[in-house]
């Protein structure tokens, strides 16, 4: 059936980097994605990306790029402070919307699109590609057969460095630094492994004297049948990481939210049955794939079978309810409870 339906008629909401230079590309090889226009509020800028990656069309406002017939779902890559508004709009225009995250920046501003995907009965969801990589499946699969015995632990780190104060990720006022940014990916997979929510978190945050942006940031999310810990920053050495404990076992994802669209990915499975320096750890290796060919793919088929969202709205609300508590936490230094309400 997948091969007969014909592929989403897709436009760009702006000419951000990741979109240029990762999701466009990686959306264009899709089988189920047509990317047909691109939008700047500078048409020059839109025509100069739209000749560069043969988008057929430009647009030189966001307005225009809704107000045309042809699209039907829009890739929202605007700076974070810009993603709510911009993601009701294009509903309201009758888009469907895949987001990058943070969907917003508060769990209460996540929660108005819910009203708007209601109205309008478009799709909206949050754009974390690592959920739609393999790996990420294999390793939630490995612990739903029990590999690793009781799941009770992950842990996670996930730094870079920037330290260009006009750089969105650096503007505090926009939505900038690095829970926003890079910390989202440690409680996102976490709570994908566990199939569950934390309870309560505790965060301790520093932030850039003159940028007012978190730096560096650690956290324990509290769940009922273990716990997570992760560190983030975006003044450190870059590296990535994350590590999922069992009673029986572990599962490391060794490249676990940039996988490489270039060559194969690998986890490791170990029963920690090796010596300290003996290692004992099984490699499982993935075939070469673009994590955001397949979030594209995914989205594009939902649209085209009317199937619900693996990863609705409501989901995306649930993180950012993890977010904002973890700093309240940096502020009040204790545990702060997650919001359950819906």
């Amino acid at each position: 059936m997948e091969s007969s339906l014909e592929p989403v008629r897709w436009g760009i909401l702006s000419t951000a980097k990741i979109g240029r230079e990762k999701v466009i590309p990686a959306m264009q090889q899709g089988r189920m994605c047509n990317v047909v226009a691109i939008a700047s509020r500078d048409l020059d800028r839109a025509k100069q990306v739209a000749a560069d990656l043969k988008i057929p069309k430009a647009y030189g406002s966001y307005e225009e790029l809704l107000a045309d017939p042809e699209i039907e779902a829009i890739y929202n890559p605007l700076p974070n402070h810009l993603h709510v508004p911009w993601s009701a709009k294009a509903a309201e225009a009758g888009k469907h919307v895949l987001c990058e995250k943070p969907l917003a920046l508060t769990a209460e501003e996540a929660q108005t699109l819910i009203a708007v995907r209601d109205r309008t009965g478009k799709l909206i969801e949050e754009a974390f590609m690592v959920r739609h990589h393999p790996q990420w499946r294999r390793v939630r699969e490995l612990v739903r057969e029990g590999r690793i015995g009781r799941l009770r632990a992950t842990q996670g780190f996930f730094s870079y460095t920037n330290l260009d104060p006009a750089n969105i990720r650096n503007r505090a006022d926009i939505g900038g630094g690095g829970i926003y940014d890079i910390g989202c990916y440690p409680i996102t997979t976490s709570r994908f492994v566990f199939e569950a929510e934390p309870k309560r978190v505790m965060a301790l945050i520093e932030r850039d004297l003159e940028m007012k942006t978190d730096r560096l940031a650690s956290a324990i999310l509290d769940f009922d049948e273990g716990q997570a810990s992760f560190a983030c920053s975006t003044q450190l050495v870059p590296y990535q990481r994350m590590q999922v404990f069992g009673t029986k076992g572990r599962i490391e994802v060794e490249i676990p939210f940039n996988a490489p669209p270039d060559r194969p990915c690998r986890i490791f499975v170990d029963d920690g049955s090796g010596a300290p320096s003996t290692s004992s750890a099984v490699t499982e290796t993935f075939e070469t794939m673009d994590q955001y060919t397949a979030q594209g793919d995914d989205f594009s088929m939902a649209v085209r079978t009317g199937e619900p969202l693996e990863f609705p709205i409501e989901n995306a609300v649930r993180n950012m309810r993890i977010i904002d508590a973890l700093f309240r936490s940096g502020e009040s230094g204790q545990w702060e409870q997650v919001e359950t309400t819906s």
